[in-house]
C-alpha cells in the first residue's frame, strides 16, 4: 500500500507539474511597443496580439513578438565624388516598422537582423553611391546638410514600399580621402602664404606712396617758400627808393649821433665826431 500510494503521489504529482507547465506556456506576453504574430500549425494568422496577456494553445499555437519601436541601424559606405575622390560614410539610420504591415514583413523578409542585412544596408549602400558622384568633394563636405535631406528622402521612398518608415537621418562621419586630405592642406598653406605676400607687398606699396606723397608735399611747400621769398625781394626791389630807406633809417635810429664817419667809398680815414664836452 505505501508503494502504491508513493506511485499514485509522483502520478499526481506530475500530472499537476504538467498541468501548470501547460498553462504557463498557454500564457503569452506581448511587451509595451511591440506586436504578437500568431502562428498556427505554422500558418501565419491574420490575428495579431496587441501588448498584455494572451491564451493560446501552445501544442498548435505559437507568436512571434515584432518590435515596433524605433529601431538604430549603422551603416558604413564608401563613393567616388564627381571629382572622382574616394569618400567614406558612416550614417546612422533610425527606422521603425509600420504596424500594419508587419505580417507583411515577417513573411516576406523575416527578422529584423534580415529586415537590416537583406532590405536597408544594400537600399542605403546604393542611394550613397548614386547620391555622392552628382556632387564634387568640396560640395559634399560644404553642403553636409543637403546632402543628408536628399539621402533621407531618396531611402525612405525606397524602403517604404516594404512597411519600413525612416524616422531620421544622420551623419555620423563624411571624410575624405588621406591623399586629398593631405592635399587640401598643402593648398591651403601655399594660399595662406600668397595672401600674406600680398598683403606684405600692398603695406610696402602703401608706405612707399605715403613716403612719395610727404616728399612731394615737402617739395611743394620749398617750392612755395622760395617762391614766396622770391616774391618777397622783388617787391622789395620795385618799392625800394631814397624816401623808403629814410623812412626806415629814422624808424631805426636810437636818438644818437654816430662817432665815426667814413668817408666817400671809404678812402678817408675814419673822422670822430664826438660832439665837444660840455663845458662845467
Amino acid at each position: 500500500m505505501s508503494i502504491k500510494k508513493i506511485i499514485i503521489g509522483i502520478t499526481i504529482g506530475i500530472t499537476t507539474l504538467t498541468g501548470w507547465v501547460a498553462v504557463l506556456r498557454s500564457l503569452v506576453i506581448v511587451n509595451p511597443g511591440e506586436l504578437g504574430l500568431v502562428i498556427n500549425l505554422g500558418k501565419l494568422q491574420d490575428e495579431t496580439f496587441e501588448e498584455g496577456m494572451h491564451v493560446v494553445f501552445p501544442l498548435t499555437t505559437s507568436v512571434k513578438t515584432v518590435d515596433l519601436r524605433i529601431q538604430r541601424t549603422d551603416v558604413d559606405s564608401s563613393a567616388r565624388t564627381q571629382d572622382l575622390q574616394r569618400i567614406e560614410t558612416q550614417v546612422v539610420l533610425n527606422w521603425r516598422i509600420e504596424p500594419s504591415k508587419a505580417r507583411d514583413i515577417y513573411r516576406q523578409i523575416g527578422s529584423q537582423q534580415q529586415i537590416i542585412n537583406n532590405i536597408i544596408t544594400p537600399a542605403f549602400d546604393e542611394t550613397i553611391k548614386q547620391t555622392i558622384p552628382s556632387r564634387s568633394l568640396e560640395k559634399v563636405l560644404n553642403e553636409r546638410e543637403l546632402l543628408r535631406e536628399e539621402i533621407a528622402t531618396k531611402i525612405t521612398k525606397r524602403i517604404a514600399p516594404y512597411g519600413i518608415i525612416v524616422t531620421d537621418v544622420a551623419f555620423v562621419h563624411l571624410t575624405a580621402s588621406d591623399e586629398f586630405t593631405r592635399s587640401t592642406e598643402e593648398r591651403q598653406v601655399a594660399e595662406q602664404k600668397a595672401i600674406t605676400a600680398k598683403l606684405v607687398a600692398e603695406q610696402e606699396i602703401q608706405e612707399a606712396e605715403l613716403k612719395a606723397e610727404k616728399a612731394k608735399k615737402e617739395a611743394e611747400a620749398l617750392v612755395n617758400k622760395a617762391q614766396g621769398e622770391a616774391q618777397a625781394q622783388k617787391l622789395l626791389q620795385q618799392n625800394l627808393n631814397a624816401e623808403l630807406l629814410q623812412k626806415q633809417a629814422i624808424e631805426k635810429w636810437d636818438g644818437h649821433f654816430p662817432t665815426f664817419m667814413c668817408g666817400n667809398n671809404g678812402a678817408l680815414p675814419l673822422i670822430e665826431l664826438s660832439p665837444p664836452p660840455t663845458p662845467e
